[in-house]
């Protein structure tokens, strides 16, 4: 299934949000799509972010890839999470207006994953909570190069998914947070932060675990 992607911009807390949009037409859901860091090259094009952006589509979500702060033509800067956490929930709600008042899933790779951890705490505090999340190369712990991670805890239905060889996040890491919230983590052998050449088995995962 390949859609015509639209270039989308909302108005967020601090200026335009630009997002790519691709809808398979009378979508049965939301999907929200949040990418790694955007101080280290992260972005709404990512390998990662347009997998799992093309596995909802195969779904019959509508997905939405947006850029955080400072990248590409979104505006403000980097906020370490809170603001990009604010903009996402800015673009779901305009996304509600779209396309309905649909059932969402929350998707996130990395850096991505882990504002997706508070985007869902949110939403279940104001009582709409997400349908599911899939969270995958989780950013938990001390990563390197960048800072300490608190990762929200998450319902024990959360797809997470990791790479046995990451080295940007160590899977010790996801398995400390995982732990204490009885979370499954699936663990794919031989896979690194980035999942070259697992791409496909990311698609799997999420489209097996989305039909049963």
């Amino acid at each position: 299934m390949r859609l015509q992607a639209e270039q989308l911009f909302i108005d967020g807390p601090v200026g335009k949000i630009e997002s790519i949009v691709e809808n398979p037409g009378a979508p049965r859901g939301i999907a929200l799509i949040a990418h790694p860091h955007p101080l280290f090259g992260g972005g709404n094009t990512n390998k990662v972010v347009q997998t799992l952006a093309r596995t909802f589509n195969h779904l019959d979500y509508v997905s939405l890839r947006p850029n955080f702060r400072g990248i590409g033509l979104t505006e403000g800067s980097h906020d370490e999470g809170a603001g990009e956490c604010e903009d996402l929930l800015a673009l779901l709600t305009e996304a509600k207006c779209r396309y309905g008042n649909l059932p969402v899933a929350l998707a996130g790779f990395s850096f991505g994953a882990y504002v997706q951890t508070r985007v869902a705490e949110k939403l279940a505090d104001g009582g709409h909570p997400a349908q599911r999340l899939v969270l995958v190369g989780t950013a938990s712990g001390f990563v390197e190069g960048a800072r300490r991670y608190h990762t929200k805890a998450v319902p024990r239905d959360t797809i997470v998914i990791h790479g046995s060889e990451d080295r940007t996040v160590p899977l010790a890491n996801v398995i400390e947070w995982a732990k204490p919230l009885e979370l499954p983590v699936i663990v794919v052998p031989g896979a690194d932060h980035f999942f070259h050449r697992r791409l496909h088995t990311i698609r799997e995962i999420v489209s097996r675990a989305w039909r049963h």
